[in-house]
């Protein structure tokens, strides 16, 4: 766990960098503060900070593309949960890879199903012209972006606010124009749907960018902006002034502290991902010491099902329990979902969403057992209840791997397709369809069998597909593979699990939150 976290954190604080120390210099010079600037100081001093997509796209583009050029946060604002999306203009002027795309939709569907305020510092060059074909066209291209933008305004209700605090070009202009509330800041945004050099180039008429698309023009002239700040500073003040006046948030429960100490959550795993553990260990050094009561412990209990408290706030747990165990007197492996456990998920679950309790998955499973016994004993029909049962329950749902993510079993544990609220991970994530030694099987399985009959060794060139096939799933199942792809929303360090899963909750039951105000009033 400590070697996987110090390459973790080394490669964050590279990708923290953006476009390195010349780059910030030169945005400092120009009398701008960087995207994460920008974020320190929009959000409250001390607020919890989780930056959703961080390791996206820092394996591709030769390295040149750190976070696709796009901050992503949720954090607080005076007080209030938000969503937070930053260009960052030091990545090649803040332009849109694909991964950008990706991330920023990621940030408003986050906005949307947990019905939070979202503010967009503006500050792009706009589409990343030779990647155009992975970025303008499609279903989930940059006009997506837009779309969500409309729902949020006309359907949701959701807050959007724009704060254009450099270039805002071409069809990147929608963004801020389907936000609620426009800032532009003087003398270094600009917005327009095209630059100076294409309107000369397209009409032949000659115009500076302040006159073209300048905040004077559009607070002034246009009226496309509605407020005008004179740097950054002020534009970030008049961002938490607008927070100041949205109703009331959430208000923060406290719980009692957990039974064991959060510190040595690092060490609660093994070395060795096979070997078994104390899931009940983890657990008690997350969630509140009071009020953990488990659900058929002594029933189907490689799957554990408890209600608990979260700093105060009650929730529902799923966790895999692992090693080799005995039910009715029968061995059952941990980590395996098995017909009746499967059966005893689902019916939790369905208990949890008449209570209105949010669900929390700590997923450690290698998938559903197979064999003519549990074929007969209806364990298709029986996932398929545990799928369902998740996939159609309304209450937040929060995810977080420990450890296996892998076959049906990763589906049926709140996968990311079944769009859980926030998924997170730690460092010791394995997210995959199987391991490496099983996949070996799968694919030369028949060939090493032939061999073996035949008395024969395995040749040079099978010996060298059955390495390069371990070395593919070595590379896929690193957690850090899996974040680069947003398979997960964050890693995040196993100390901070209770504080970021308190946090999730907090941003998940926002929606719910805002709904009980609008019926109190009506």
């Amino acid at each position: 766990m400590e070697q996987l976290l110090a390459q973790w954190r080394e490669l964050e604080e590279k990708i923290r960098q953006g476009g390195g120390s010349a780059k910030i210099a030169k945005q400092h010079k120009e009398g701008k503060l960087t995207a994460r600037e920008r974020v320190a100081q929009l959000v409250d001093p001390g607020a919890p900070l989780l930056e959703i997509g961080l390791l996206v796209a820092w394996d591709k583009y030769d390295g040149q593309a750190p976070a696709a050029g796009v901050v992503t946060v949720c954090s607080r604002i005076e007080g209030r949960p938000a969503v937070i999306v930053a260009n960052d203009q030091t990545v090649k002027a803040g332009a849109w890879w694909p991964e950008t795309i990706t991330k920023i939709l990621r940030a408003q569907e986050v906005a949307m199903r947990n019905r939070l305020p979202i503010v967009y510092l503006v500050d792009s060059a706009g589409v990343n012209l030779p990647l155009q074909d992975g970025i303008f066209p499609g279903q989930y291209g940059a006009a997506r972006i837009f779309y969500y933008n409309c729902l949020m305004r006309r359907k949701l209700r959701v807050p959007q606010f724009a704060a254009v605090m450099g270039m805002c070009i071409a069809g990147g202009a929608y963004l801020p124009a389907l936000s609620d509330e426009i800032i532009m800041v003087e003398g270094t945004s600009f917005m327009g749907l095209g630059g100076p050099n294409l309107v000369k180039g397209a009409t032949g008429q000659v115009v500076d960018a302040e006159t073209l698309g300048g905040a004077s023009m559009h607070t002034a002239i246009s009226g496309v902006a509605h407020y005008r700040a004179k740097d950054d500073e002020e534009c970030l003040a008049m961002l938490r002034d607008r927070f100041r006046n949205l109703p009331p948030p959430v208000p923060i429960t406290s719980g009692s502290a957990p039974a064991k100490d959060p510190a040595g959550l690092r060490a609660a795993l093994p070395a060795d991902h096979r070997l078994p553990y104390d899931i009940e260990n983890i657990l008690g050094r997350i969630f509140d010491g009071e009020d953990f009561i488990e659900f058929q412990h002594d029933f189907a209990p490689e799957m554990l099902c408890a209600m608990a408290r979260l700093e105060g706030r009650p929730v529902a747990v799923i966790a895999n329990r692992r090693g080799f165990l005995k039910a009715q007197g029968r061995p059952r492996i941990g980590g395996i979902v098995y017909t009746e456990s499967a059966r005893k998920v689902a019916y939790f679950v369905e208990n949890a969403e008449r209570l209105g309790s949010p669900l929390i998955y700590f997923q450690d499973v290698s998938g559903f057992m197979i064999g003519s016994e549990q074929e007969q004993g209806g364990i298709i029909r029986a996932g398929a209840e545990m799928v369902e049962s998740m996939a159609c329950s309304t209450v937040p749902k929060i995810v977080l791997t420990i450890n296996h993510a892998s076959g049906a079993g990763y589906y049926a544990m709140a996968g990311q397709g079944f769009d859980p609220n926030f998924t997170l991970a730690w460092p010791t994530a394995r997210i995959g369809v199987m391991e490496g030694d099983s996949a070996v099987q799968a694919v030369h399985g028949t060939e090493l069998e032939k061999l073996k009959n035949t008395g024969q060794p395995a040749p040079i060139e099978l010996q060298d597909r059955i390495q390069k096939t371990r070395a593919d799933y070595d590379r896929w199942l690193d957690a850090r593979y899996a974040a680069a792809r947003g398979h997960v929303d964050a890693l995040i360090d196993p100390i901070e699990t209770r504080a970021m899963l308190a946090f999730t909750l907090e941003l998940a039951t926002v929606a719910g939150h805002r709904q009980h105000l609008i019926l109190e009033t009506l």
